[in-house]
């Protein structure tokens, strides 16, 4: 009898919950701009029309506009379409939306610490630290183009090894792009056949993919009760105290062989900062912190440069009239004695600009990291509450017809003037813009030209399989970072 009063009031509970929680949404709903009608307590999460953004927002900004209101679960989301709009709210009111709400999945692998904060001083402080010790560290300098060239030639050197015979190359380029940032966070890069860094890779590839998935917005959508359910959720977690292990042990043995008059690292560094603030009660220079932010960069500076990449050689393998004219520039103006340098970029002005058209031809999906407003914000005559959850769609922007001569083509013209010299755009956003743009932007620039140039240099792309009969966007979907090797076969070019 008891157990069955207990089950009835428990369910009572739960429904209570329910119902409060869908009476607030519905509260909410009217003080923000329109959008498409959620349903009760889930929100537009399961409505195919609606989510993801990437492939919806064209016909919600046709129906609602360019500002709306989408709901994951009980909790809304006011999306910003087209340059106008995102640039006025990320650039002319960056204050306003310059918030990072609560990422429950992102806090509870990264402990509430790193440089994804939501506490903005910390923030601040932070960032301000890591950008100043990355160029130090030679980030958009010679230095640093120099550390790139150098794993451009050891990835090279590996793929001609291959000869013919089966290559991971997406795990390669991975690899490639993770010793850059590697070498200047642990001051060393790794061999491509270490398998305790293979696995770390592998850890992060994990995370990321649940981040951005499905399941991952449902993570963020419903924090109290995923952690009491089965999922991948759990092996994350239990793989990120490996990943925590793994850099405490890195940190421990930095601390021993620290040189005060020479620092080698971004590790160094934070212990070197760490010392000084020791006095300070507010105690953001910690070990944990440490940790956590080596942790966010050596994700941030692995996968996102290194999928691009991949994407980029699908491209020239889809189209190979824009591959063999890259490919000519560099003949030109680099030849075969030498490996592409950051000085080439001026004189190749198309192949710089297909790197641009690349970046501008992303589709990706944004809501796994939002921001939010930091105070009541008047905007384009809607009132948005503090704390509202606000994504500014970059796919729109890159896509905006008012912007773009030929948005849904692949156009490296869109970067060249009447005279074949590149020119930047101003509707141009890969990184963000505003207080919250990619603190590694000039990094990730760096390697997607000289990796890219360096590839084209020496090797052509070619589908296989029934690849060669995908649009381009198809094999962006079709080939998963996470299943999947690149459908691509790669010959060594005779210059």
């Amino acid at each position: 009898m008891e157990v069955a009063v207990t089950g009835v009031l428990l369910l009572l509970w739960v429904l209570f919950i329910f119902i409060f929680s869908s009476l607030k949404m519905y509260k909410k709903k009217s003080q923000l701009p329109p959008g498409p009608t959620p349903w009760f307590f889930l929100g537009n999460l399961l409505q195919k029309d609606v989510l993801p953004l990437n492939k919806n927002y064209s016909k919600l900004m046709d129906k609602w506009g360019p500002i709306f209101t989408v709901w994951m679960g009980p909790k809304p989301m006011v999306v910003l379409c087209g340059y106008e709009v995102v640039k006025d709210a990320l650039l002319d009111h960056a204050e306003e939306f310059g918030g990072r709400p609560a990422l429950p999945f992102f806090n509870a692998v990264n402990r509430y610490k790193g440089l994804i904060s939501t506490s903005e001083k910390k923030w601040r402080e932070l960032r301000r630290f890591t950008l100043t010790t990355l160029r130090d560290f030679g980030m958009g300098k010679k230095t640093m183009s120099k550390r790139v060239q150098e794993e451009a030639v050891c990835l090279v050197e590996a793929m001609a090894t291959a000869k013919g015979q089966v290559f991971d190359l997406r795990k390669y380029l991975r690899i490639a792009v993770s010793n850059v940032i590697s070498s200047v966070v642990f001051g060393s890069r790794f061999d491509y056949k270490d398998q305790v860094f293979l696995e770390k890779l592998h850890i992060m590839e994990d995370f990321v993919s649940y981040l951005v998935s499905y399941m991952g917005q449902i993570y963020n959508v419903f924090p109290k009760i995923m952690p009491y359910l089965p999922g991948q959720h759990k092996k994350i977690f239990g793989d990120f105290e490996k990943m925590y292990a793994f850099i405490n042990e890195k940190v421990e043995s930095h601390r021993e062989t620290l040189d005060y008059q020479d620092p080698r690292d971004y590790i160094d560094c934070f212990l070197m900062k760490s010392e000084k603030e020791q006095t300070n009660a507010e105690a953001i220079y910690t070990q944990e912190e440490l940790i956590i932010s080596v942790q966010e960069l050596f994700i941030a500076g692995s996968l996102s440069t290194s999928e691009i990449l991949a994407r980029a050689l699908l491209v020239m393998a889809r189209l190979p009239h824009i591959q063999e004219k890259v490919q000519q520039e560099i003949d030109d103006v680099v030849g075969a004695n030498r490996i592409p340098g950051m000085e080439d970029r001026v004189r190749m002005p198309y192949t710089n600009a297909v790197v641009h058209e690349i970046l501008r031809y992303q589709k990706g999906s944004l809501e796994s990291l939002p921001h939010e407003t930091t105070r009541p914000t008047k905007f384009r005559g809607y009132l948005i509450p503090q704390g509202t959850t606000i994504c500014p769609d970059n796919t729109s922007v890159h896509f905006d017809p008012l912007q773009w001569e030929t948005p849904e083509e692949f156009n490296p013209g869109h970067f060249l003037d009447e005279k074949g010299q590149f020119r930047n755009r101003v509707a141009f956003m890969p990184f963000s813009a505003g207080k919250r743009a990619c603190p590694g932007e000039a990094l990730a620039r760096m390697e997607l030209f000289l990796i890219f140039s360096a590839l084209l240099q020496n090797f052509t792309f070619q589908l296989i399989g029934d690849a060669k009969d995908k649009d381009i966007f198809t094999l962006y979907e079709d080939s998963d970072p996470k299943t999947r090797d690149l459908p691509l076969k790669f010959i060594r070019r005779s210059i």
